[in-house]
């Protein structure tokens, strides 16, 4: 499967430049960001895809939205690829709002509020992202899915830091990393 980090979200920008946050909660993508997820598209549009799964995030669902146009598929929204929550930018916007914003998205693995309402430990993101290589693994068609995630997800699913906009492959029946380093 790909494992695309979503484009540069309000957050991504002001807490590059400051190391600090700047209180933004469910961002949305900055015009670099919509470049980004763009660009994505066009590059990945080209690969054999069958499956757009994404996490809740507004910026994950704006950075799905280009490749699924692209390639006339839905977009499946599963809240075990949302970010490490850490960060006001990791409040999410309630299923009903997300509902309304992507009228085209599945929606229907999630409850209205579904991020976590405090921070989550490093074993707690490692445990979930488990989960979803798991879940992963089940799908025959696992090959042909790219999974629109966050920075801390895609970390513990590979051991590896990935820029906003990029992406990388992961085999989901492959040993997770062993060890980890978590630096924002």
């Amino acid at each position: 499967m790909i494992l695309l980090r979503h484009g540069q979200s309000e957050f991504n920008l002001h807490f590059t430049a400051t190391r600090r946050d700047p209180g933004i909660v469910d961002p949305k993508l900055t015009p670099l960001g919509h470049e980004q997820a763009a660009a994505a598209a066009v590059a990945l549009s080209a690969r054999p895809i069958r499956h757009i799964i994404s996490s809740p995030y507004t910026r994950a669902l704006q950075t799905a939205a280009p490749l699924a146009a692209a390639l006339g598929l839905p977009v499946t929204v599963n809240p075990l690829a949302r970010e490490r929550y850490a960060f006001t930018c990791d409040v999410g916007s309630p299923r009903t709002e997300l509902e309304m914003a992507f009228p085209a998205h599945d929606f229907s693995v999630i409850d209205e509020i579904w991020w976590p309402t405090i921070e989550e430990p490093e074993p707690e993101v490692r445990a979930r992202a488990a989960l979803f290589r798991a879940e992963m693994a089940a799908l025959p068609s696992w090959r042909d899915a790219v999974v629109v995630a966050h920075w801390g997800f895609i970390l513990a699913m590979t051991g590896v830091s990935v820029q906003n906009g990029n992406w990388l492959e992961c085999d989901p029946t492959a040993p997770p990393p062993e060890k980890i380093v978590w630096k924002v």
